[in-house]
């Protein structure tokens, strides 16, 4: 449930979170609380990632072989699960940075036409 902290977030669609995490994992190993509070950061707060959609992206992620993970010990000293990049998720994300320019670009024309007829 979203609390007065949560205005002004939002939550992520599955085919981006899948890209942000790979991206966060481009930095270096992480476990999943520290993936999802990079998101966040490096969003200046605005995107939230939701326990309930992280794990499951994790999940496929490791499906598709785009990343691993090894278990491990996390700063608080808790049993946790470093997921990392495979080559073949170096490659993926690659494809999916580009598909996602694309896609932002095309968005982008539609919400700020140049033709002065297309406005409203």
């Amino acid at each position: 449930m979203p609390t007065g902290s949560d205005q002004g977030r939002v939550e992520l669609l599955q085919g981006t979170l899948d890209l942000l995490i790979l991206r966060t994992l481009r930095w270096g190993p992480a476990h999943g609380h520290a993936i999802a509070k990079a998101i966040e950061r490096g969003s200046d707060d605005v995107l939230l990632v939701e326990q309930g959609s992280l794990y499951p992206a994790l999940h496929r992620l490791i499906k598709r072989g785009w990343i691993t993970f090894d278990d491990g010990t996390s700063e608080n000293n808790r049993r946790a699960k470093f997921y990392r990049l495979t080559a073949k998720g170096r490659k993926q994300l690659e494809i999916e940075t580009s598909k996602w320019d694309t896609l932002a670009a095309a968005v982008g024309r539609i919400l700020r036409p140049r033709r002065a007829g297309m406005t409203s």
